[in-house]
């Protein structure tokens, strides 16, 4: 059978997490203050997406739920002890500076307004479906993808292979049918392969290294490698 429908990777795959990320917390540290524990701006920039990075592996390990990882990023962040409140206000203010510096890459909406025809599409994050369909919806287009799933409502993230087919699922397609594409090698497109999908590596830095995958290095590339390539293998890459 062939491809029939591509799962989509949120974060840093179709929105730019990491600018909107780095640009939202220099305003919010602009408005709020730097914290004593830095001695510039960059460097609590810095930390704070250690932080996060520390704190997202233990939500998706299960370790702590969606309110939880962000108080404890706020927390761990400042230095400081803080109550559920207090960090929850925190958090929100940084949520408002990072909405406002939301952004598609330049290529998303040209990339889906290619596959729109051809292919169903859905989209798989390893986040929670508030804030992911929110960002969606404001961003302008969450009306591509026919579901929305995320890890804090399945119980179960990426790589683990109960999340790839629950979005499978949720298509009414077997796995063989569905391509995945994200900016992880191994949270995406590793995971999604193991779970009996086609992962795709969207590999934007073009860090390269892991010939096992399919990798693009742009999304524009991922039409011809649709096209060209129903059953395509490990040595199909562009870029």
């Amino acid at each position: 059978m062939p491809i029939r429908a591509v799962l989509w990777d949120i974060d840093d795959t179709i929105f730019d997490h990491t600018t909107a990320s780095a640009t939202g917390m220099a305003r919010h540290l602009a408005a709020e203050g730097l914290p004593g524990a830095y001695a510039t701006a960059d460097e609590a920039v810095e930390a704070w997406q250690r932080v996060t990075r520390l704190h997202w592996a233990r939500f998706s390990a299960g370790k702590t739920d969606w309110p939880g990882q962000r108080r404890d990023r706020a927390r761990d962040f400042l230095g400081r002890s803080m109550d559920d409140a207090e960090a929850d206000a925190w958090f929100e203010r940084h949520v408002a500076h990072y909405e406002a510096a939301w952004s598609l890459f330049p290529d998303t909406v040209p990339v889906l307004d290619v596959l729109a025809g051809a292919y169903r599409h859905a989209a798989l994050s390893n986040s929670a479906l508030e804030p992911q369909h929110r960002k969606l919806t404001v961003l302008g287009v969450r009306d591509r993808f026919e579901s929305l799933l995320c890890a804090a409502e399945l119980g179960v993230s990426k790589p683990a292979a109960g999340a790839f087919l629950a979005a499978c699922a949720a298509l009414e397609l077997p796995p063989s049918d569905v391509v995945y594409v994200g900016d992880e090698p191994d949270i995406d497109a590793g995971g999604a392969t193991a779970a009996g999908l086609t992962g795709v590596w969207l590999d934007r830095a073009g860090r390269g290294g892991r010939p096992e995958l399919v990798r693009i290095t742009a999304l524009d590339q991922l039409p011809a490698l649709l096209a060209g390539n129903t059953r395509f293998g490990a040595s199909d890459t562009f870029g």
